[in-house]
């Protein structure tokens, strides 16, 4: 699906940093003697709360990025609603991780979705163009095609936050007047890479030289470790769990919907993102939509944009809400929605207060074409 390019840093620090990505393997091994409680947890039936996982289900369109790439594009709602929401999902999954959001707040208006570039249903990328940047132009691309005119409010998720942030970059002539309200969930403007790797890996420098030719090694060996992870399997759904939720008391069926949009997403993608995603510093385009309504949601629990990276972004916005969700994880519209939810109507509800667009009304999820 993607290019490979360059070579495999040989380094001390190398060597330090493919140690520090691997413990998620040592935790996979060690999992391996839970296997037979693994799979009582994954066949649980008592949930108070049922999940039935389903498709975004929109009307379907294309946009073509600056690269040539097709976006996948739905769009729920009337066409002529008076308030567009864009919702951009994260790493390693597609625009369906939103259908929770899309079935209970479609009487805000229309809905806009797309998968971002080599996921879900969109084109594969070069390696080169798997960027933050990339991403951003992506977003300037659907806005400009499928929302040319009227207000709405941005939604991003992790890495989708992330191209939020970038968009607000280059383009910061769109907030406040397009663009009326911004909602990050589980984003980190930067210093991921310390969250991730430790302190010491920024003061050596050692992101910007390893994490490169890891990526390459990683692609190089995407045949093996698609073998390794399990796609599907006990173990694969157990990591999904440990990793991207919280304490939450959930349905099994929610991380089973969770681990096959993140199986479906190949190796090579995710060793393509990676440099991007621990190199990110866009903390100073925060204060390009200072003056925008904005929400920040994430889980106390979250184990890949820790609970600080959504304090340093609401340090720089004291007007901005600020949603920490007790033992919640990092996918926290899955384990969270009700919460999500509320928390994005108040936000549009300040966005709208304070533009001239007239209040939602209730409409058919999938309205007219």
């Amino acid at each position: 699906m993607v290019r490979s390019v360059g070579a495999v840093a040989g380094s001390r620090a190398a060597r330090a940093l493919t140690g520090s990505l691997g413990v998620v393997g040592v935790a996979a091994a060690g999992l391996v003697a839970e296997r037979r409680a693994i799979h009582r947890r994954r066949l649980r039936t008592d949930m108070a709360e049922p999940f039935e996982a389903a498709q975004i289900g929109g009307r379907v369109t294309t946009v073509i990025a600056n690269d040539g790439v097709p976006l996948h594009v739905e769009e729920t709602g009337p066409a002529d609603a008076p308030l567009t929401l864009v919702f951009v999902h994260g790493f390693c999954v597609r625009a369906d991780s939103w259908f929770l959001q899309q079935r209970e707040l479609a009487d805000l208006g229309r809905m806009v979705f797309f998968d971002q570039r080599a996921h879900g249903r969109s084109g594969p990328s070069v390696v080169g163009n798997c960027t933050i940047d990339v991403l951003a132009d992506d977003l300037y691309r659907v806005i400009r095609e499928r929302v040319p005119e009227g207000p709405i409010v941005l939604i991003g998720h992790s890495m989708g936050g992330m191209a939020v942030l970038g968009l607000a970059e280059e383009h910061p002539e769109l907030f406040g007047d397009r663009i009326i309200g911004v909602a990050l969930l589980s984003t980190s403007a930067s210093e991921l890479a310390r969250a991730t790797l430790g302190p010491a890996a920024l003061l050596t420098g050692v992101v910007r030289r390893v994490v490169p030719g890891v990526a390459v090694g990683m692609r190089r060996a995407s045949g093996v470790l698609e073998h390794l992870r399990g796609s599907g399997s006990d173990l694969s759904w157990e990591v999904t769990r440990r990793i991207a939720f919280g304490d939450t008391d959930l349905s099994p069926d929610v991380i089973t919907f969770l681990e096959a949009m993140v199986s479906q997403t190949p190796v090579e993608v995710i060793a393509a993102f990676l440099p991007t995603l621990l190199d990110n510093d866009r903390l100073a385009a925060v204060d390009r939509f200072a003056a925008t309504p904005t929400l920040i949601i994430v889980g106390a629990a979250d184990l890949i944009t820790p609970v600080g990276h959504s304090r340093a972004i609401a340090a720089a916005l004291p007007e901005a809400e600020l949603l920490v969700e007790d033992n919640a994880g990092h996918a926290i519209m899955l384990e969270r929605p009700a919460a999500v939810n509320a928390a994005i109507r108040r936000l549009v509800g300040r966005a709208v207060a304070g533009s001239a667009v007239p209040q939602p009304r209730a409409a058919d999820p999938l309205g007219a074409a």
